[in-house]
């Protein structure tokens, strides 16, 4: 069948490659001029199946209001006249009951185990150079009370078939000897030598070129202005091209995977996403000593900042801003990200040449992706993958293919449930 996918980020470059390979005939639609030019472009570059835990968690609520008057907090809510926001912000605070928040984490750590075989998949089709590193992820925690947290999550991940182990100091120096200068104010850290790493702009670029190889159509600048409805089918898309002039495209399934625009292209054809933007900032900086810059990738657990080697660079990311589709450049949350990596790794990069950005994550609530059919029957959802769409990405590209195809992916994840529309 003829399918058109919107969206050229890591989730649907990865959607259009699964199902090409499965013999059907895809059309790529993306505003952008090119892949991976939006949330796919800078973010912390973490393939994170170890850190598969939700944002929504029991105490998070009491967390969020001590944060409320901080301009560099971690997870940052600016309220709006905005329904859509306050939906989003009642339906996150059911999601922190111990049951929801329980049952979202066993969804997350299922997608990303099999976003794992999907990169095993891909990497024995093709090969192309996007810094992967397969050195595992750290994470480093200040307190005893956070190694008592940790070592709670690591039995958890355990029950659910990832290996997460706690570290003393002198171990996680053995893995990381860059985390010297920061390792006697640290109390541990915790460790996933599963986990990976890498750019996830080069690798959505590099799939995106060898999709197009095997027969994939890629319309770049082309910007989707509706959905197209008739009954319970969607009839085409109504999109403006790169010469400005309008045009209908049509196929016989469509898959959304516009990241955070996602409810806004739904809303056209009368479905309602619980998808929210929570914007992420980046940092990345030359590295000009590699015996002071990590090998390893790093997440600072209590400022919610990772650190990645991205071959000559150092990627710093992290941080949620709840507050609309504003990608705007938020100085002192850049300030904060620069000031921990200088605090980290002092001496390691070109700090006065770091290159800031942002970009606009697509939530759920719950941190569990919307996979599978949606209330119209030719259109299939594959958005809302939120801080772990490198992580996810592939995976929930081939889930959705193999549905699409009549296939049930060997996979212990919820998809989307059919609603009324």
């Amino acid at each position: 069948m003829k399918v058109i996918v919107m969206g050229a980020g890591v989730v649907g470059v990865s959607t259009a490659w699964f199902l090409s390979r499965l013999g059907h005939e895809v059309v790529v639609v993306e505003r952008a001029a090119g892949a991976a030019r939006e949330t796919s472009f800078a973010n912390g570059g973490q393939i994170s199946v170890g850190q598969s835990e939700p944002w929504a968690t029991p105490g998070m609520p009491w967390q969020i209001l001590k944060w409320l008057c901080r301009a560099d907090a971690p997870l940052l809510f600016r309220p709006h006249l905005d329904p859509a926001q306050w939906r989003w912000g009642l339906r996150f605070l059911l999601e922190c009951r111990p049951g929801r928040w329980r049952d979202n984490m066993r969804n997350m750590v299922a997608l990303g185990q099999f976003s794992q075989q999907a990169y095993q998949d891909i990497h024995s089709a093709i090969s192309f150079d996007y810094a992967h590193r397969s050195a595992g992820i750290l994470t480093l925690l200040d307190t005893p009370r956070e190694m008592r947290e940790a070592g709670r999550r690591c039995r958890e991940l355990a029950a659910l078939g990832v290996r997460r182990e706690l570290l003393d100091r002198s171990a996680m120096l053995a893995i990381e000897p860059a985390l010297a200068h920061i390792a006697p104010t640290l109390a541990g850290a915790a460790w996933c030598r599963s986990d990976e790493s890498g750019d996830v702009h080069r690798f959505t670029v590099g799939l995106a070129a060898e999709a197009a190889k095997q027969g994939v159509e890629f319309c770049y600048s082309t910007r989707i202005n509706a959905l197209l409805r008739e009954g319970e089918r969607l009839t085409g898309i109504s999109v403006t091209g790169p010469s400005g002039h309008y045009a209908t495209l049509g196929a016989d399934a469509y898959v959304l995977a516009a990241g955070s625009y996602s409810p806004l292209l739904a809303a056209s054809a009368g479905l309602r996403l619980p998808v929210y933007p929570a914007k992420g900032y980046s940092a990345t900086v030359p590295i000009c000593d590699d015996s002071k810059a990590p090998s390893v990738s790093i997440t600072d657990e209590s400022r919610k900042i990772v650190f990645s080697r991205l071959g000559n660079r150092l990627r710093v990311a992290g941080t949620a801003e709840l507050s609309g589709y504003s990608s705007s450049l938020n100085a002192v949350r850049c300030a904060a990200l620069l000031a921990r990596a200088r605090e980290c790794f002092p001496g390691a990069a070109e700090w006065d040449k770091a290159e800031f950005w942002s970009g606009l994550r697509p939530a759920t609530p719950g941190n569990v992706p919307l996979i599978g059919q949606s209330a119209i029957t030719n259109l299939y959802l594959n958005t809302g993958h939120g801080t772990l769409g490198f992580t996810e990405g592939p995976g929930s590209g081939k889930a959705l293919a193999l549905l699409m195809h009549g296939e049930a992916p060997d996979i212990g994840f919820d998809f989307h449930k059919v609603k009324s529309a």
